[in-house]
């Protein structure tokens, strides 16, 4: 189905919702096209492609609320029937008055540079090559070092495209690609079987890292024999860049989800009543940033069709924005700011990873989290652990079966310098972060 053809049956099918009833609707039609390849013991072990077309429809009849989706779109007299059904059931509903589209003057109105989000020739890559890719990470390190255990190459592609339309006057697309290569292996000395990995991706397919994938995994992995717990001690706490850079990664996540409206609304935030305060350290900036040309979550509007915006989220400590949409915010009386963050960007500092090593006397170095949980009401966490303990700026011990435990505002006003080592392989543009007293529990 053209791009066309998606905006014609997005009006059509906004027609026939308020033929049926209702006030307002939305409508997104939803492309995605996805492979994955994963090798192992030199054998395809997973070979996977999807191609999903699906509509989301959002009514508003009567000041009540639903949404419904489906993938029948290409017969129009049962999406005619599925919309008119739908409209009837939300009128069984319980009235909900903040519920409805956004103000139109907020919406985006279709101007900007090209956000280079898109490989054009994403639908004409070689399937086979695909394959060779996967194989290639195995083939790097399979038999390089007599402790490997296992070694698993992957590669994945996706592609993404939306088609927004709403009954009161917003029209919107965008299109994402993304291609992906990791190596995951596992080691064994004595009883012991660590496992890590390496990985990269590119939004453009001729960018895409191919090298050393496979070798960083091992050298990780290697790196991990001989982990135990130490005693328990406060001290300082380096995090390393990729292990923030996850979405759902602990400490800063958590952190972020206090700011949602949501959260906010139904007090189940530590952060209620902030704006304007002091909640981390002088030295923390954090920017919620649409426009960065090829960043992996750079776009012109939200999932309301709001016109993005680059904000300051925290700037040298002070919490200056929520992240509001239109509904929360008419609870909140607020004004929508986007329920959803794009490129979230730390400000780097000027020493790389291994600078920042060297300048402590005693601490740990986390490469990975392993559980655990965060208090959104309070702050409060505990999360396992697994890295180095740092004596004299030197690596001297891997470390496994700890936990970190402490609050989020405290953690964030320690909070001591930023690595000048970007991850720019995710839409959280994180370098690796440095905290100050920070409780470990071991033995």
């Amino acid at each position: 189905m053209q791009i066309k053809d998606k905006y014609n049956l997005a009006r059509w099918a906004i027609e026939q919702a308020v033929k049926s009833g209702a006030q307002q609707a939305k409508v997104s039609i939803y492309t995605n096209k996805s492979s994955n390849v994963s090798v192992r013991d030199e054998k395809i072990d997973t070979l996977q492609q999807a191609n999903r077309n699906s509509l989301s429809i959002s009514l508003y009849v009567d000041n009540k609320y639903s949404n419904h989706s489906t993938n029948r779109l290409n017969n129009k007299p049962d999406l005619s029937r599925f919309i008119a059904e739908a409209v009837t059931g939300t009128r069984y509903l319980s009235e909900d008055e903040f519920r409805t589209l956004p103000d139109p003057e907020l919406y985006f109105k279709g101007a900007g540079i090209d956000l280079q989000t898109y490989d054009n020739e994403f639908d004409s890559f070689d399937p086979q090559k695909k394959i060779e890719y996967a194989f290639a990470l195995e083939k790097e390190v399979l038999g390089s070092d007599e402790r490997i255990i296992s070694v698993t190459g992957n590669f994945y592609d996706n592609q993404r495209e939306l088609v927004m339309v709403c009954s009161n006057g917003f029209e919107g697309d965008r299109k994402n690609t993304n291609f992906g290569l990791s190596a995951s292996v596992s080691v064994k000395s004595g009883e012991a079987r660590p496992q890590s990995y390496w990985s990269e991706s590119s939004i453009f397919h001729k960018q895409l890292i191919c090298s050393d994938i496979g070798t960083k995994a091992l050298k990780r992995a290697l790196e991990k024999l001989g982990q135990k717990k130490i005693k328990s001690a406060r001290m300082p706490m380096i995090v390393e860049n990729r292990v923030l850079a996850n979405s759902g990664a602990p400490l800063l996540s958590p952190f972020m989800s206090a700011l949602n409206g949501r959260s906010i609304q139904q007090k189940d935030s530590f952060l209620i009543d902030k704006i304007g305060e002091k909640i981390a350290s002088d030295l923390l900036t954090i920017i919620d940033d649409p426009f960065i040309v090829s960043g992996r979550a750079s776009k012109y509007f939200d999932e309301e069709g709001l016109a993005c915006v680059k904000r300051n989220i925290i700037k040298a400590g002070i919490l200056e924005n929520y992240q509001i949409d239109t509904y929360y915010g008419k609870k909140l009386h607020m004004e929508p700011t986007s329920g959803s963050l794009t490129n979230l960007v730390i400000s780097s500092g000027s020493r790389s990873l291994d600078e920042m090593l060297k300048s402590l006397e005693s601490g740990i170095l986390v490469t990975d989290f392993n559980g655990g949980n965060s208090n959104s009401a309070t702050g409060d966490f505990s999360y396992g652990i697994e890295g180095f303990l740092i004596e004299k700026g030197v690596p001297v011990q891997a470390i496994s079966e700890m936990n970190i435990t402490g609050n989020l505002k405290n953690l964030w006003m320690n909070f001591l310098a930023a690595g000048n080592d970007v991850y720019e392989n995710s839409s959280w543009r994180i370098p690796s972060l440095m905290f100050d007293n920070v409780d470990f529990s071991g033995t």
